[in-house]
Formats: structure tokens, sequence, C-alpha cells
């Protein structure tokens, strides 16, 4: 009866809607009045699926539930589930309340995972034992560069797969993968809560959200884009307490799904042995591939393609770039017809960055998909075709194999397809550091390890009918992540290799602010700061900012700057522009600039010249109370500002034109 109520329970939560879709699997049913009717409403569907069966559906044998067919197979218990599992040391010592309360841990546990508890120890076992074996996963397998599209933004070919996949968009559901915390960055907080810009309080979840509605804007509003966000136990209601208190940051209630991720149990040997602690079975994550079951379980997939969605776009936590190419992605599966498009960037030869490659078996088997960083190497040397291993293409300078960077399209017919026969059980894998001590049939470990998937492994669940490829644009358009706190990238720098850190993410967002600018004609240069923070150097272009609600793509940027305008910035200039701001004439800055249209206002300069002490860029105190800038090592101090703030539209009576022209 207990295993039927968390049965129901667990299968009614997805259809339960609050006014912020919120979906927490981990939580037992705690309050009795629920649990009553949990119990009711088992007993009734349990009494009725017997009813249907018998002769006369009309009425209902009470009977049949107090002693149920002699034929009929009774649930396994917890208990002797484990003892199969050989499992039964968990329960060992535990008496009382200490073991009812691990026994509902595992019950919990046995039904979110996919296949159940027997399910993640079979796998375990043969995936510890391959591992132990040194068995290579990609024997037989030979690698060649797959099909996609290499794209530069100033090509006609750009342009091209911008517009075609424009109208695309409007035809998009978003998925964030928002697991993480920021403490590795050196930041108190969950990571989707750090501000993007040091000139701009907005933090990158609400960044995304401005986006997506930009993108709705620019459609017409003609449906509302969903977001999907998965959570972790560390970030779930950090997440959610972000949304309230921001109002989800202009986002419908019914646009945003929260679902949180569930952990799997950690294991102490090769024989998948489950560690746990004073009656608590030690559990960690699972991994980002998670994220298709939830899409599944959640009904979310089924319900945006019903909905009449044709993509989903799947995205990271702390890449500020991830949407200034997507019109040009989603052209590029539009036109090759892709069921998976993965982002992809030109990737340097032994950078930690895996590669997409197509992997052909001597049995037929063919996929394609991202082979790690460090398995791509031995794999090439395995070949006659690349005997050298990860080595640059002599013509390119770059690996031949493009750079995953986990910017994800998915086609939804063969995304939803493939969940409904898998469940979106993404392939796992193992990764466990041995402890010393005598050789013998089973191994211990270091500390306790656990089964891992990721999302991009997706492609290894689709038939061989399925078309998957990628888009490789320049790393400058779209990937630039926060991994780093400061000193790891000043560690970096000094190797010279990417530091990837606040200071840099926000260089390249400002990079891509003032080329835009500079495609649409304007005069910007692209260097305006230069210097050293916290041991990282940085050039850093204008102080550009680009609001969502202006422009996030080339093509939103071009249609603000209207032919023949002529737009100077100087490079110690800072420029913030926000909402529907137009340039049709002259607009000359030599210092600091806000121009922010409000919702119902529309602001056309006709001609303006700004200039005065402006904004400087200045070293931060190393004890800065305020993680954000510690994490650059610099601040911005604003001296003098001119601002043209217009909010007193009234966007049910149209748009307020206020035309500025000194």
């Amino acid at each position: 009866l207990q295993q039927q109520v968390m049965l129901v329970s667990y299968r009614m939560t997805p259809t339960h809607r609050t006014p912020l879709q919120r979906i927490d699997r981990s939580q037992p049913i705690r309050n009795c009045a629920c649990l009553r009717r949990s119990i009711c409403l088992s007993l009734a569907l349990f009494s009725m699926s017997l009813s249907f069966e018998s002769s006369d559906a009309s009425s209902v044998n009470m009977q049949s539930l107090r002693t149920p067919p002699t034929s009929a197979k009774m649930p396994e218990s917890i208990p002797d589930l484990l003892t199969r599992l050989e499992q039964d040391h968990l329960l060992k010592g535990l008496d009382g309340e200490k073991k009812e309360r691990l026994i509902a841990q595992a019950a919990e546990l046995n039904q979110q995972i996919p296949g159940g508890l027997e399910s993640y120890i079979k796998s375990a076992r043969q995936l510890l034992e391959d591992s132990a074996a040194g068995v290579n996963p990609f024997a037989g397998f030979s690698p060649t560069v797959p099909k996609g599209e290499s794209l530069q933004v100033e090509s006609e070919a750009y342009a091209r797969m911008e517009a075609l996949g424009g109208p695309e968009v409007a035809r998009t559901g978003f998925v964030l993968v928002a697991g993480g915390l920021g403490e590795r960055l050196g930041y108190n907080g969950i990571k989707v809560s750090l501000p993007l810009f040091a000139t701009e309080p907005e933090c990158f979840l609400g960044l995304y959200i401005q986006q997506i509605l930009a993108f709705q804007r620019a459609a017409g509003d003609v449906r509302r884009l969903p977001l999907a966000i998965m959570t972790s136990d560390d970030t779930h209601s950090l997440t959610v307490a972000l949304l309230d208190k921001h109002a989800n940051f202009g986002m419908a209630p019914d646009q945003i799904t929260v679902m949180k991720q569930n952990k799997v149990p950690a294991l102490l040997d090769t024989r998948a042995t489950i560690a746990a602690k004073d009656g608590v079975i030690e559990t960690k994550p699972h991994g980002h591939g998670d994220v298709h079951t939830l899409m599944h379980q959640t009904g979310l997939a089924a319900k945006w393609k019903a909905d009449g969605l044709r993509w989903v776009y799947f995205f990271q936590d702390t890449n500020g770039l991830a949407f200034r190419a997507l019109p040009a992605v989603l052209g590029v599966s539009a036109a090759n017809s892709f069921d998976v498009n993965s982002v992809c960037v030109p990737r340097t030869p032994k950078e930690a960055v895996g590669g997409i490659c197509r992997l052909q078996h001597t049995d037929g088997r063919e996929y394609t998909v991202n082979v790690e960083y460090n398995q791509l190497d031995p794999l090439l040397k395995s070949t006659a075709a690349f005997p050298d291993g990860d080595v640059a293409d002599p013509a390119s300078g770059y690996s031949p194999f493009p750079g995953n960077i986990n910017n994800l399209v998915f086609g939804l017919d063969q995304y939803t397809a493939t969940l409904d026969q898998t469940g979106g059980r993404v392939n796992e894998f193992v990764n466990p550091k041995y402890a010393d001590g005598p050789a013998g049939a089973v191994k211990a470990f270091k500390s306790a390890t656990r089964l891992e998937c990721m999302m991009q492994d997706f492609p290894l669940l689709l038939p061989a009918t399925a078309k998957v490829g990628f888009t490789q644009l320049d790393r400058w358009v779209c990937f630039s992540p926060v991994k780093n706190n400061i000193a790891d990238a000043a560690a970096k720098a000094a190797k010279n290799l990417p530091p990837e850190c606040a200071g840099t993410a926000e260089r390249d967002a400002l990079h891509v602010n003032c080329h835009f600018l500079r495609l649409a004609g304007a005069d910007v240069p692209t260097v305006g700061t230069e210097g050293t923070w916290a041991g990282v150097p940085l050039k850093l272009p204008p102080l550009v900012t680009l609001l969502p609600s202006f422009a996030t793509t080339l093509a939103h940027t071009k249609a603000r700057v209207a032919k023949g305008a002529r737009v100077a910035v100087t490079a110690r200039s800072a420029l913030t522009l926000a909402g529907d701001v137009v340039i049709d004439g002259t607009l000359e800055v030599d210092g600091a600039l806000v121009v922010r249209a409000g919702p119902g206002v529309r602001i056309v300069i006709k001609s303006l010249k700004v200039k005065n002490e402006g904004w400087e860029v200045a070293t931060a105190p190393t004890d800065s109370g305020d993680d954000w800038t510690r994490m650059r090592g610099y601040s911005v101090v604003r001296k003098e500002t001119r601002e043209i703030v217009r909010e007193d539209g009234d966007a049910a009576a149209g748009v307020t034109e206020v035309v500025i022209d000194e």
C-alpha cells in the first residue's frame, strides 16, 4: 500500500500546476490529510483496475482488495530488494526510526531512478567491471568529421541562416541546466544569480529570460515561449526564491517550469556496494543527462510538441553569449532537417573541450556524438587516418573536430519519439579512483563514486535514420562561460590558457555588443581600457551594454540603427541602451550615456552629442565586501552620466514616441 501511495503521488505530480510550475520529486508525503487522500485515491484506482478486469464493470468487489488473487504477484518489499541486490548491509545495526527512515529513502530512490535500484546496481556493476578491466568503450569505432556548417558572423551564409532561423525562434522551447552553486567561483549564491555586467545589475537568469521575451515580442507575441529550468538539491529553493523576488523577470507564471534533479546512490567498490552513514544512504549528483528524463517524466517535451513548437534549445547557466547567434543555429537546423544540432567552436588540439565526431563501428553502427577531450586523443591514435592523434589541421590551425560547448538544438518530433521509447535515460559512465590495497575480485575506491550521465550523449539513443550535425561559430559570438574564480583564472592566464572568469565573460559580452554595432555601421573602437586586474590581463572594449530589450542578435541590432545613421563612440565611453530605442540620425558619445525606453515608449534619437567625465574602470581592493567585484578584480566608477529615461508609456494605448533632437 505504501508503494502504491508513492506511485500515485509521483504520477500526479506533473499534472499539478501552481502559479509557478515547480516539480520537486524528492519530497515525501508528510501531511496526514494528504496521506489519507492519497491512500483513498490509491484504493479507488486499484479497485477500479480490478473491476475493469471483471465481467461486471458496474460493481466493485471489495473482498478483492483484502485478499488478492493467488495468481497475482505481490510487490517486493524494500528489505527483500536490498537483500537480493546484496545491499542488506544498509539495514544492519538499524532499528526503529533509523531503519524506517532508510527503508523510506531506499523506496524513494527505487521510485525515482529509471528502472529502479535494480537497474542502477546492475548497470554500475557492469560499468565498474569494464573500468577495472580497462575496456575501451570505443573499441571497433573509427572517427571521421561529421556533417555540419561553419559560419562566420560577417558572411552572407550567416545572414542567410539568421534570416531563415528568425521565425523558428517563435517555435522553440528553452531548457536551462542550472544545477551549480557559485562557491567555486568565489561567490556565495547560485551561479544564475551572478550579474554578467559590472555596469548593470541584471543577473544571468534575468538576462536569459529577457532574451527569450525579446524573441517572443519580435515574433508578435503569437505564443508564450516556454522555459524549463533543471535545478539540483543545492540550487532548487534558491532558484525559486530568485524568480519570486523578481516576479519571474517579466515572464508569465505558466511559462516557467522548475524541475529538480534527483541524486543517485554513492558506491564504495566494484561490487557497487551502496554507501551509507548513520542510517542515511549517501547520494551524489547523477549529471546533467537527467534533464532528458525530467523532460519526459514531466510531460513537457510532449506538451511543447502538442502546442506547436518545433525545437528545444538546451543551454548552460553562465554563458552570457548563449542567445546571440541562436537564430542562425536554428536556420542551420531547419535547412538541414537536423534532429540534433550541436553548437560548436573551433577547437585547439588537446584543449579541455570535447570534440564532435562521426563514429562508425565495424558492425555497422554509426553515431554522431561528443567524445570527451581525454578520450579523443587515444581514440584518434588508434586509427590509421589520425595516427598522430589530436593535432591541428595545417590549413586551419585547429582540430578538424569541432569543439562542443553543450548548447544543443533538438527537433521535437524525433526528441519526443525517442523519449517515449527510452524514457530519456542517457547512457551512463563511471569514473572511479581506486584505493591502494591487495589485489582481489572487489576493489575499493578512495572515495565513494556514482554513475553519471551527460545531456550531450542523447544522440546515442537515436535511431540510425536520425540526422545529427553541428553549427560551428566563432567563439567570440557564442561561448564565454564563467568557470573559474579569480585566483584560478590568473593561474590559467599565466599559462596562456583561457581564464574563463567573470572578467573575461564581461569583456566578451562587451565585445559582441561593440562588434554588432560596428556591423550596423557604427564607429566603435575595439579596445577601451587595458590592464591587469587580480592577475588577469584584459583588454576591455568601450563599456557598451545592449540589453535584450534593445537587441540580442545581429539582425536585431541592425534594425535599431537606421540606414545612413551616424554613430560614434570613443574608446573611453560607456553606452547603455535598453528598450525600444532607434538611432535615426547622429549619436556621438564621449563619456557616459544611458538611454532606457520603458514598455509602450519608443525613443528615436535624431541628433544627440554627449560629452562628460563618464565612467572609469578602477582596480578593486582585495578585501572588497562585494562578491561580484572581487570576482572581477575591478569595478566601474561612475563619475558623470547623461541619462535619458522614459518609462511613462501606456502599452495598452499604443506606442508613445519620444524624439531626441538636440
